[in-house]
């Protein structure tokens, strides 16, 4: 339920040229596992799209699971650093539901970090993938950060008398990763910041910010 990164662009000049390089992988495997998953990435196909040779991809990522782990983690640290940064917006109910609208529609307008989530996440599902404690941990983390807004709108007041708080994190993970697979499917007919501030506008009494 994504940027100064490997998805805009390779690390900025001033970085070390190893750096750079491992930035360059990075950008060329979120693109690699976004449209063919991780699976059926091979390390040969990723190495000719670095422009690098195999051994120096290697040199960099010494597994697939390395470098797979690098992508996550990449992404997830854009998501916080950009929507999610101030330990006070998963505080204050109001400012993260603002977040997750502004992130939905950063990942609206860059359809691979979308991708690449959808189609990990269906593959971590099986239990022997090496994404699968990642995305575990990650819904966890995410479903807890989630509620923890929840109860501050509920202590202030600010949900509708219908809306049942216990377990509404969960709902709204499902209904947000439901959009996108709708989203990926069909971009045209959806509009996915859109439904989701008007969902949220049928549980919260208040306009967001």
């Amino acid at each position: 339920m994504a940027k100064t990164s490997a998805r805009q662009g390779t690390a900025p000049r001033n970085y070390p040229k190893g750096e750079r390089r491992r930035a360059q992988i990075i950008e060329a495997a979120f693109t690699a596992f976004g449209q063919v998953g991780y699976r059926n990435a091979s390390m040969v196909q990723l190495a000719a799209a670095c422009d690098v040779s195999r051994a120096g991809l290697l040199h960099h990522f010494p597994t697939k699971e390395s470098l797979l782990e690098a992508v996550l983690e990449e992404r997830e640290r854009q998501d916080d650093a950009h929507f999610f940064g101030s330990g006070a917006v998963n505080r204050d109910g109001l400012e993260y539901f603002a977040s997750m609208i502004r992130l939905v529609a950063h990942n609206q307008a860059n359809p691979l970090i979308v991708s690449l989530f959808a189609v990990l996440s269906g593959e971590a599902t099986a239990a022997d993938h090496p994404a699968r404690p990642y995305f575990v941990a990650r819904y966890e983390r995410t479903r807890r950060q989630m509620q923890l807004a929840v109860d501050d709108l509920v202590r202030r007041d600010l949900l509708r008398p219908h809306v049942d708080a216990s377990g509404l994190a969960a709902d709204l993970i499902a209904f947000i990763d439901g959009l996108q697979i709708q989203w990926l499917l069909s971009p045209d007919a959806i509009d996915m910041p859109d439904h989701l501030r008007k969902f949220l506008h049928g549980l919260i009494s208040v306009e967001l910010p």
